[in-house]
Parts: structure tokens; C-alpha cells; sequence
């Protein structure tokens, strides 16, 4: 159950953020292309590390700066 709620939080702020999830099994791809000069993609993220990336841009602005 927590990883459940953890995942809906996941796609929740990625959505904010302006990122694209797919899921591959246990693993997570993020690719983001909306004011960016190039598309960032982060492909076979646990979703530990899917948070804390999406975390890092939230703290960053969605400028990146």
C-alpha cells in the first residue's frame, strides 16, 4: 500500500512538473520536453530515485535555474 500511495504522489508531482511517466515493471522512466532545450529523459529510475529527481526540480524551479 505504500508504494501505491507513494507512485500516485510520484505522477501527481511529475504532472506539475511537466514530466512524462512510464512505468517498466519496478522502474520508471521521466522525460520532460516543455522549456527545455533538449528533452530530459532519466530512463530506469527506481522509484526512489524518480521522487528525489522530480524533488530536485521542484526545488529548482521549472526553469531548471
Amino acid at each position: 500500500m505504500i508504494d501505491a500511495i507513494s507512485e500516485t504522489k510520484l505522477r501527481e508531482l511529475a504532472e506539475r512538473l511537466q514530466f512524462k511517466v512510464e512505468q517498466h515493471g519496478d522502474r520508471f522512466t521521466l522525460t520532460r520536453t516543455a522549456d527545455v532545450s533538449r528533452p530530459v529523459v532519466e530512463e530506469g529510475l527506481t522509484l526512489p530515485e524518480a521522487e528525489e529527481l522530480l524533488e530536485r526540480w521542484k526545488l529548482r524551479g521549472l526553469g531548471g535555474g
